[in-house]
């Protein structure tokens, strides 16, 4: 009996180790041009409640990196430019998505997604060439590239100054 009890204590014990950390992501080289326009759609998920959003990423070599999503009827819910230096200008955040929110969080999921200085915390899963799933506990992210157009995008686009 107590040798009975004594394995099934370690069998439990056993399966009860830990997983390994998963992976740090690392985006495969060559996955996105260096100058385009990416065109996204995604399903935002926080705090119970599911947002379909659209948008665009620009990309340029010399200029950076121009996120503009929108809601589904096309109002902007935030534009933030991040510059090649890691200089973020927020060109217009909203309620959904207030600045704050932008600078910490959407610029940190930019930069694991598509490149840049990022923190070592980057819970981004590529579950295909243009599918990515980010989960941060407070909010999941299923983002989607729709179409990617290879080229060099206009410069008002990566000038803080200028709205596109």
């Amino acid at each position: 009996m107590r040798r009975n009890l004594l394995s099934l204590i370690l069998l439990l014990a056993a399966g009860c180790a830990s997983a390994p950390p998963p992976k740090p992501f690392s985006i495969p080289a060559g996955l996105f041009p260096v100058n385009g326009l990416l065109v996204q759609r995604a399903l935002f998920t926080a705090r119970g409640r599911q947002f379909a959003l659209n948008g665009y990423l620009a990309l340029s070599a010399a200029g950076g990196k121009r996120l503009v999503v929108t809601e589904t009827f096309g109002n902007v819910m935030a534009d933030v430019l991040v510059k090649p230096d890691g200089q973020i200008f927020v060109m217009q955040s909203s309620r959904m998505f207030p600045e704050k929110y932008i600078r910490r969080l959407m610029v940190a999921d930019l930069a694991c997604i598509f490149g840049g200085p990022t923190a070592a915390d980057c819970p981004v899963t590529m579950l295909a060439t243009n599918h990515f799933a980010v989960d941060r506990g407070g909010y999941q992210l299923d983002l989607r590239i729709v179409e990617t157009k290879p080229g060099a995008q206009p410069a008002a686009m990566f000038d803080e100054t200028k709205k596109p």
